[in-house]
């Protein structure tokens, strides 16, 4: 499994390398890190979603992607990571959840893995994710909360549900921050770095 870091922060830009490494036939671990963006599912209404007037004022783009599930926020303080590969027997099963997992675990942190797709740490959300299967591939993409603004996330993610219709539901949870769980990582991209040692150790085994 080859570990790939975008450099870009702009979510169209990562969102589009997603979908170029899935019509590729590596297999690929891509993390990258966006500015605040409030990412939408497939099939998903985002006025139900999302607040945009608020977006709008305080710069967050809104930005949909090709996999179902609910919406998610982005922020410099946030890691997002997609494995890429060719799909098996059971192509959306817990196994792509299991090397985040793992790697938090050798990191420090009592992660679990949830319903849904999410990790949780002492039942509180720090991961949330979505996937889809194409031509025989599969995007798992996942959400890493470090040091982001949770305020500003739930500002954002505060849609009208009046105007959901038939459109996905984001299912919310309560949310926290990996950084107080980390005191020896000081900075998002020093989580990077362990992210990636670590992985590529799981990958090895």
């Amino acid at each position: 499994m080859k570990i790939l870091f975008s450099n870009s922060r702009k979510a169209t830009e990562n969102l589009a390398l997603e979908q170029q490494l899935l019509l590729g036939s590596e297999q690929v671990v891509l993390l990258y890190i966006n500015d605040r963006t409030v990412v939408v599912g497939r099939n998903q209404i985002v006025e139900a979603e999302v607040d945009c007037n608020y977006c709008q004022k305080s710069g967050i783009e809104v930005v949909r992607r090709l996999s179902g599930g609910g919406a998610v926020y982005h922020d410099g303080g946030n890691l997002n990571y997609a494995i890429i590969c060719d799909a098996g027997s059971n192509p959306l099963d817990r196994d792509y959840t299991q090397p985040i997992v793992w790697t938090l675990k050798q990191m420090g942190v009592d992660a679990l893995e949830g319903n849904r797709g999410q990790i949780t740490v002492e039942g509180e959300k720090i991961s949330g994710s979505a996937s889809m299967v194409s031509r025989g591939r599969v995007l798992f993409h996942g959400t890493l909360l470090f040091d982001s603004d949770l305020q500003m996330l739930n500002n954002a993610l505060r849609g009208d549900e009046s105007l959901r219709g038939k459109g996905v539901k984001s299912v919310h949870s309560t949310v926290r921050n990996l950084k107080p769980l980390l005191p020896h990582i000081p900075t998002v991209n020093h989580f990077v770095e362990e992210i990636e040692r670590w992985l590529a150790m799981y990958y090895e085994q």
